[in-house]
């Protein structure tokens, strides 16, 4: 399963696994640094001569996608490919030994949510963009692994920043917070610090081909 943590991480895990392959598609919201390697994923399956999929590619997103895709690529693109379903705040599902619950977030106006993804009893958090709030702390508490963004370097309507996603961690129990969605007035290495002085638990930055393991 592919979810949106940045521009570029579609095209490194396609690095290691094929497109055919994926069981699903999570997307948090409809920015464009989020949903854009998903216009070379379509382009790949309909036009790339990759092995046949035995059913369309699932794609978990706001409501709004299939119009957006729609006006790249036309009425009725996503036939044979896509399959869109719309998040919720509450939506689960389940693949094979996965559990998926989204939950909606504050990103400063549009529709944005964060993930929870479970198996057994091991947990990974992820934040999607968003700033503080009541429903990403349910949904990071006790992770094993919070994958959380840490965009600015002063708080904002719209992005955490490296301290707020360090204290997020804290004061909800992840076990290892990994830094991701570094914006250009920070450097992985200066956020990563940051939000590890907040934590005091392990905190790493999230580069790309990176594996955690837990």
């Amino acid at each position: 399963m592919w979810v949106d943590a940045g521009p570029g991480s579609l095209a490194e895990l396609l690095r290691h696994v094929s497109l055919s392959s994926l069981d699903a598609v999570w997307i948090s919201h409809l920015h464009l640094d989020h949903v854009g390697d998903l216009l070379n994923a379509y382009y790949a399956l309909a036009y790339g001569e990759l092995p046949a999929r035995a059913a369309p590619l699932p794609v978990f997103a706001p409501a709004g996608l299939t119009d957006r895709l729609t006006g790249f690529f036309g009425p009725g693109f996503e036939e044979g490919f896509l399959d869109v379903r719309p998040l919720s705040d509450g939506h689960v599902v389940h693949l094979d030994e996965l559990t998926l619950l989204s939950r909606s977030v504050d990103h400063g106006g549009p529709e944005a949510y964060a993930l929870r993804v479970s198996v057994g009893e091991r947990v990974l958090a992820y934040s999607g963009d968003c700033t503080p709030c009541a429903a990403l702390d349910e949904v990071a508490v006790g992770a094993d692994v919070l994958l959380c963004e840490a965009n600015d370097p002063e708080p904002n309507a719209f992005h955490h920043t490296p301290a707020e996603a360090g204290a997020l961690a804290r004061r909800t129990g992840a076990h290892h917070l990994v830094v991701t969605h570094v914006g250009p007035l920070l450097t992985p290495e200066s956020a990563t610090e940051q939000a590890a002085s907040a934590f005091g638990g392990p905190t790493t930055h999230a580069d790309l081909a990176a594996t955690f393991t837990f």
